[in-house]
């Protein structure tokens, strides 16, 4: 289990460092595999948080973007209070199949979406919306990504807002994500918060391998590779989980 730990992530750290993302949901995605999404959410908190405050805190302007942000950011606290949908260890559909439609939706949008509509003179109404969406979908998938990186990048920000702007989302969905875990364990799966600190380590070093690696080869190469895994990945885990694989 150690050695499968620290492999998945050290590719899902790589991924992050080649192109910037991915890390979430490619550690998910493979650490289901072989436990349940709420053991694996538990071992994401260390290495999600740490690699998450790095890209805040890469530059200033921090207090600028949680005060345009902000309703955003209670947004997503809110839904991972009162999630709509079935959250991790406790509904009775399986998170497997969800957290599975949200990668394909992901790799789907990562191969297709080339230009973004300019959702910014209707920020003020959508921020809330979007925000509890990514939080109810962080609690049951223990992912953020739908709908909160397609609405960010529809804001045109420039290019360091933006991945500040990620940086603060997947900092305060994590912070959600820890709080939830802690609240509501489930009975079999205890929080195992020194493998997801041993699980920091690998993620590091591949993200310092991914830097490397991005200066070798095409990045564009790189990312339609990864999302037609993550189209692929996330399908088998759909249709395995409804029991037709």
């Amino acid at each position: 289990m150690l050695a499968f730990v620290i492999f998945v992530f050290a590719v899902a750290g790589m991924i992050k460092g080649t192109i910037g993302l991915g890390l979430p949901a490619v550690s998910m995605g493979l650490l289901s595999l072989v436990i349940s999404p709420f053991q694996a959410a538990t071992l994401l908190i260390i290495p999600s948080m740490v690699t998450n405050f790095w890209q805040l805190f890469a530059e200033g302007r921090v207090l600028r973007l949680v005060q345009r942000f902000w309703p955003l950011l209670v947004g997503m606290i809110i839904g991972s209070v009162w999630s709509v949908f079935p959250t991790l260890g406790h509904g009775e559909f399986q998170s497997e199949a969800l957290l599975g439609g949200m990668l394909v939706i992901y790799g789907l949008y990562g191969l297709f979406a080339k230009n973004m509509p300019n959702l910014a003179p209707y920020e003020k109404y959508l921020s809330p919306i979007m925000g509890y969406l990514g939080g109810a979908l962080t609690v049951a998938t223990g992912v953020v990504v739908i709908p909160v990186v397609p609405y960010l990048q529809s804001l045109h920000l420039k290019r360091d807002d933006l991945v500040q702007s990620l940086g603060l989302a997947f900092t305060v969905s994590t912070l959600c994500l820890a709080v939830y875990l802690h609240l509501n364990p489930v009975e079999d799966t205890p929080i195992d918060y020194q493998l997801s600190l041993i699980a920091l380590l690998p993620a590091l070093l591949g993200m310092w391998l991914g830097t490397k690696i991005r200066y070798r080869i095409p990045e564009q190469a790189f990312r339609k590779v990864f999302f037609v895994g993550l189209v692929l990945f996330g399908s088998y885990m759909v249709l395995h989980q409804l029991g037709w694989l």
